[in-house]
């Protein structure tokens, strides 16, 4: 390998150098993906699943497209390694990957992030 310069961006993430500290960001990830999926204009959520959520896997739900909620966890799967507080709301959520009812789960986490991008 060559060393050409210092690392800026990495697969999509951000990296900054300081004298004692490198700090990673998905800030322009966030942004993206909040962008691609028109939650900009939603309201902020404090967290980023409900307390007590109930999510479970119910004979009358409703189906959404399966593709897209694959995308979104995984997506967020990949975002979860410089948030370390969306893991767990991702995990629940990447349960239903399978059999993917109503995304609601998903766009409260989105809601979350919109809160705090960096």
């Amino acid at each position: 390998m060559k060393d050409v310069r210092a690392l800026k961006y990495f697969l999509g993430i951000k990296v900054t150098h300081s004298t004692t500290s490198i700090c990673l960001s998905q800030r322009k990830y966030v942004l993206n993906l909040l962008t691609e999926t028109g939650m900009l204009r939603y309201a902020l959520a404090e967290t980023s699943i409900v307390q007590n959520h109930h999510l479970a896997i119910y004979l009358d739900q409703v189906p959404t497209n399966k593709e897209r909620y694959q995308r979104l966890v995984g997506r967020l799967i990949y975002l979860s390694y410089t948030r370390p507080n969306i893991p767990y709301a991702v995990g629940v959520v990447s349960q239903f990957m399978p059999s993917p009812s109503e995304d609601v789960a998903i766009m409260r986490i989105l809601c979350y992030l919109k809160k705090a991008p960096s």
